[in-house]
């Protein structure tokens, strides 16, 4: 199982999006501290998660969120 995830700072409220294959472990990596991109910016909060049976699948979705179209979805999925 593959999982597409939306991370937000609690530091800042930026948004952090990738994939991987287990959520848990990326989410203790990336608030240890242990994660180059997100190390700077935590503590760090996991609001939205997909699953995916396909790794190809969950990065086509990844690139999607990172697109400029995935931001307006982001926005819309989480507009108050």
């Amino acid at each position: 199982m593959y999982y597409v995830y939306i991370l937000k700072s609690l530091k800042n409220n930026k948004l952090y999006k990738a994939y991987t294959n287990d959520l848990r472990r990326r989410i203790r990596e990336h608030n240890s501290g242990n994660s180059i991109f997100t190390k700077n910016n935590g503590p760090w909060e996991l609001i939205y998660y997909e699953a995916f049976i396909s790794e190809k699948d969950a990065k086509r979705e990844e690139l999607f969120l990172k697109s400029g179209k995935g931001r307006e979805r982001i926005k819309y999925l989480f507009q108050e």
